[in-house]
């Protein structure tokens, strides 16, 4: 099937992280519809499934603006810029939150959120072969680093201390592409 003909673009607000984009469409049947989103914009993102020697995830206990509370999640950040492969910012982002390295890491998959209303995505990534190193991040305050056995995984994916789909995605992805899921 065609993807829609874009008839118009119309920037409707902004702020200094995203703008709102209307965008009159034509499907091809010859239907006329206007759609609001969140276009990408800005640089690539990743988030890091670290998993341990012990067969443990590693997760970060930080701030979340959107839902303004303290919640688990995967190490996650920006592309520092075009030079910086997906690896590289995955082992930065390991390093910044979580004061592992890794010396192995995979790509996982491109994850998308919420696609109908948001162009963001992030790219999953699986590290192993972990060994403690420590860079300055940029949070306001240091995460709480813990670990979670992935043989208990579906009682994190069952509890109130990790809601963002990405996180629970990556994970599971990694489950699999590890061979055990």
């Amino acid at each position: 099937m065609p993807l829609p003909e874009i008839l118009k673009a119309t920037r409707v607000a902004e702020s200094r992280f995203f703008h709102v984009e209307a965008l009159d469409l034509r499907f091809s049947n010859g239907v006329e519809r206007r759609y609001e989103r969140l276009p990408p914009r800005g640089r690539q993102a990743v988030i890091v499934v670290a998993v341990t020697e012990d067969d443990e995830v590693v997760l970060v206990r930080e701030y979340l603006a959107g839902l303004h509370k303290y919640e688990l999640g995967l190490p996650k950040g920006t592309v520092s810029g075009p030079g910086e492969t997906y690896e590289e910012a995955a082992n930065r982002e390991l390093k910044e939150e979580a004061g592992f390295g890794a010396r192995r890491i995979e790509y996982l998959r491109e994850l998308s959120v919420a696609p109908s209303h948001m162009g963001f995505t992030v790219h999953a990534m699986l590290a192993r072969d972990l060994y403690p190193e420590s860079l300055p991040g940029d949070e306001p305050e240091p995460p709480e680093v813990r670990t979670w056995p992935l043989a208990a995984i579906d009682d994190l994916f069952l509890s109130n201390e990790l809601s963002e789909a990405r996180s629970l995605a990556a994970i599971r992805v990694a489950q699999i592409h590890m061979g055990r899921g």
